[in-house]
C-alpha cells in the first residue's frame, strides 16, 4: 500500500508514475480523502482531550462550576458522537482507495499496457532449429506417459493436469536445484501455508484488485495463495524488523492456485495457465533504498 505521507510530500512523483498506469486521478482523490481524515482526526482528538479535562475537573468542582462542566462534557460528547462515525468512514474510504492503487513503476519499466510494448532485456542462447515439425510439450508428455491433461480435466475440470512417472522426479530435482542455488546466496528455504487470511492478501496487494483470480474457502474465509510471496510476506506481518537484520531472504516452495480469469486463449494448454502448480519463489525484506540492488 502506498505511503500517504510520501504522496503528500511529492504528489507530482506519484502523478507521473500512476499516469503510466492510466491512474493519475487517484493521487488527487487520495490527497482529498487524506485531508478530510486529518481534519476530522485533529478535531476528534481535540474534543477527546477537552472531554477528559472536563471529566477530571468535575470531581473537584462544586455548585455552578460543576454544572457548567457537566454541560460541557455533554456538549463535547454529543459532538464526538457525530464526528467519530465520520472519522471511521473517512479512514475506511482512504484505505479502500489506497488498496486499489498500485505502486508506481520503476523508471526503467517500458511504457505501454500490452505484450507488444514489452522490451527484451537480454537473450541467452538461441532457439534450436529442427529439420522436422517438433511436437509441443503436451504431445511429448502424452507420448512419454508423463503428462495427462484428459484425466486432469475429467477429475477437476479444464486447466488441471496429472504429472506422473519420470516428470515428477524431474520437477523435484529442479526444485531442489533452485533451493540449493538460493541457499548458497543466503536464502532460507520455506514450505509456507497455502491457505491465508484476508489481511495477508490485502497486505500483498492481491486484494481487492485481483479478487477474480483468487480461490476462497467460503466457510473459513481463507484464501488459496497464488504464490508463496503471500505467506512469506505475512510471516513478518505486524512485526517491527531490526534494520541490522536486513536483508532477510526467503525462498518459498509451495503449491499455487490461480483461477486465471480473463486469460482465455493466452498460452493455454498442457502445463500453461493451469489452476494449480508448484514453484519456488524468492522474497526479500530490505530497506527501500536497497530494494533495487536486492532485486
Amino acid at each position: 500500500m502506498l505511503d500517504v505521507k510520501a504522496i503528500r510530500e511529492d504528489p507530482e512523483l506519484f502523478r507521473r508514475g500512476l499516469a503510466r498506469r492510466d491512474l493519475a486521478p487517484a493521487v488527487d482523490r487520495i490527497l482529498e480523502l487524506d485531508e478530510r481524515r486529518r481534519k476530522l482526526t485533529a478535531r476528534v482528538e481535540e474534543l477527546r482531550a477537552a472531554q477528559n479535562r472536563a471529566s477530571k475537573a468535575i470531581g473537584r468542582a462544586q455548585g455552578d462550576e460543576k454544572q457548567a462542566l457537566i454541560a460541557e462534557v455533554s456538549s463535547v460528547s454529543a459532538e464526538l458522537n457525530g464526528l467519530e462515525p465520520e472519522l471511521a468512514e473517512a479512514e475506511a474510504a482512504l484505505a479502500a482507495v489506497l488498496a486499489e492503487t498500485p505502486n508506481i513503476p520503476h523508471e526503467s519499466a517500458p511504457e505501454g499496457f500490452t505484450d507488444e510494448d514489452a522490451v527484451e532485456v537480454r537473450r541467452r542462447g538461441e532457439p534450436p532449429a529442427f529439420g522436422f515439425e517438433p511436437r509441443d510439450h503436451v504431445a511429448l508428455g502424452e507420448l512419454l506417459g508423463i503428462l495427462d491433461t484428459e484425466r486432469g480435466a475429467r477429475t477437476s475440470g479444464s486447466r488441471f493436469v496429472y504429472l506422473l512417472g519420470d516428470i515428477v522426479y524431474v520437477q523435484f530435482a529442479l526444485v531442489r536445484h533452485a533451493l540449493d542455488i538460493l541457499a548458497a546466496k543466503g536464502f532460507t528455504p520455506f514450505i509456507p501455508p497455502v491457505l491465508v487470511r484476508e489481511e495477508a492478501m490485502y497486505g500483498t496487494g492481491f486484494l481487492p484488485t485481483d479478487e477474480v483470480n483468487i480461490y476462497v474457502t467460503t466457510e473459513d474465509g481463507l484464501y488459496l495463495a497464488g504464490t508463496s510471496e503471500v505467506p512469506l510476506a505475512a510471516y513478518r506481518m505486524g512485526e517491527i524488523l531490526d534494520e541490522s537484520d536486513l536483508p532477510m531472504r526467503y525462498a518459498g516452495y509451495s503449491t499455487c492456485f490461480r483461477r486465471e480469469a480473463g486469460t482465455y486463449g493466452k498460452d493455454m494448454g498442457g502445463m500453461f495457465r493451469v489452476h494449480q502448480f508448484d514453484k519456488v519463489e524468492m522474497f526479500s525484506f530490505a530497506r527501500p533504498e536497497d530494494s533495487w540492488d536486492e532485486h
